[in-house]
């Protein structure tokens, strides 16, 4: 299966986006609510409809950027949030840019990239992350799917590919999931070494 621009924006257009909440997360929003630099510069890649990035706009937060594949979901974040700054809003692959940030949020996008590219996002992550750079956010701590996304994984698993390269500050079972993932996510802090 080729995880393609195409086949995310197709995704989007039919509105097949059952990893969607609908809203921003809850163990996402907790993280935000306690985070006090509203000048944190903050990438969420693959967003998506990005109610995480929408919700951190509105609180003040200054520099959010989302990358995604998909033209039409940074489209539904415009339309459902004009205010959005539309320069923050890049259409595009994560591996290929080359701009750095404090603050990496990790909300369905590591299950949705072919489990073959995790260390490569890894090494990616450490590269755009800023001295005392941190991924914050939620791993699916399940099996999942084999030939599609998502894809899931294990604590064990996940580690393996930031040890190198990170400090693991918490890697635990998120206690405040949404309803339909209780029990199935791992909430992360990683630091950059």
């Amino acid at each position: 299966m080729d995880l393609n621009e195409s086949y995310w924006d197709n995704r989007y257009k039919l509105s097949d986006t059952g990893w969607d909440l609908g809203e921003v997360s809850p163990p996402l929003k907790a993280y935000f609510d306690q985070l006090t630099n509203k000048s944190l510069k903050i990438l969420i890649p693959g967003g998506g409809n990005s109610h995480e990035a929408e919700y951190l706009h509105l609180k003040g937060f200054e520099n959010v950027f989302v990358i995604d594949l998909s033209q039409t979901a940074l489209l539904n974040i415009k339309t459902r949030v004009p205010s959005f700054p539309e320069h923050h809003l890049i259409h595009g692959d994560f591996f290929d840019i080359n701009i750095t940030f404090d603050l990496i949020i990790e909300q369905t996008f590591f299950c949705a990239i072919n489990p073959i590219l995790r260390t490569t996002y890894a090494e990616k992550a450490f590269k755009m992350l800023n001295t005392n750079g941190k991924i914050a956010g939620l791993l699916f701590n399940a099996p999942l799917n084999k030939t599609h996304p998502p894809f899931g994984g294990s604590k064990t698993e996940y580690k393996k590919y930031f040890h190198p390269n990170f400090d693991v500050l918490l890697m635990d079972e998120s206690h405040n999931s949404h309803h339909s993932r209780k029990g199935r996510e791992l909430f992360i802090k990683i630091k950059k070494k």
